[in-house]
């Protein structure tokens, strides 16, 4: 008896999980579409301008704050976010998945990354808003400013990575340590972006809104392809 009833809780915790998902999903959305409202109707301006000059020895705007190691380790940062790093990330996060025998769910991986890289150029190149000029830019940079590729691609693969890695591990504090981990990453390339004076601030928010949804809306697309038999089930919950 106690059989039914707990599939039965184990169905609807399910359930609105997804509503749960869904809802975020919608709200990051809803973020990245009046952020861009507000970019460009030039509402952002002024904030972006003192962010930016915030992180800024007083009177030295080429001089970004702290000592020299801390510039260094921001570069090592935001290479994390590269499309050259992301890549590799991605490949062989997918040949680890064929390998375990989760083949379905790595050409998951490199669907869900992909398109979000379409879509991270697609955005750029339809906003096309210049990179700020107000400090010095600490690296070199040739595309649009808006959204933040960096941030944005880092948010598609960082966190679509883990919520799918998640999905196949069994236990909970390994579930929680990746959900952690792939926050933090996309957290810390988004500021490293803003400090290293490549992107408004404005730039790296949308970027993180744009990263979240798509990496959600891919979480819901496994969902529903493994409630339908077409990807490998998520792995049972055997011990915290």
């Amino acid at each position: 008896m106690s059989r039914p009833s707990s599939t039965i809780a184990g169905r609807l915790r399910r359930e609105w999980l997804a509503i749960l998902v869904l809802a975020l999903l919608a709200g990051g959305a809803w973020a990245f579409i009046e952020i861009a409202d507000e970019v460009i109707e030039g509402q952002t301006r002024q904030i972006d301008e003192r962010l930016l000059l915030a992180l800024r020895e007083p009177g030295r705007p080429e001089d970004p704050l702290g000592p020299q190691w801390v510039e260094e380790m921001a570069r090592d940062i935001t290479a994390l976010g590269g499309v050259t790093v992301l890549t590799l990330l991605s490949a062989s996060v997918a040949g680890f998945l064929v390998l375990v025998g989760r083949r379905h769910t790595a050409w998951l991986v490199l669907l869900a990354v992909g398109t979000g890289f379409a879509a991270s150029l697609t955005l750029k190149n339809a906003f096309a808003r210049p990179r700020p000029q107000v400090v010095p830019h600490e690296m070199h940079v040739s595309t649009a400013s808006f959204p933040s590729g960096h941030a944005m691609l880092s948010g598609v693969t960082y966190l679509t990575l883990g919520a799918l890695l998640m999905r196949v591990q069994r236990r909970r504090r390994v579930k929680a340590y990746l959900l952690v981990l792939s926050i933090g990453i996309t957290v810390l390339v988004g500021a490293s972006r803003v400090y290293l004076g490549v992107h408004w601030p404005t730039d790296v928010l949308a970027g993180w809104s744009a990263g979240a949804s798509w990496a959600l809306l891919w979480w819901l697309i496994a969902y529903s392809l493994q409630r339908r038999g077409r990807i490998e089930a998520e792995s049972r919950t055997a011990r915290p």
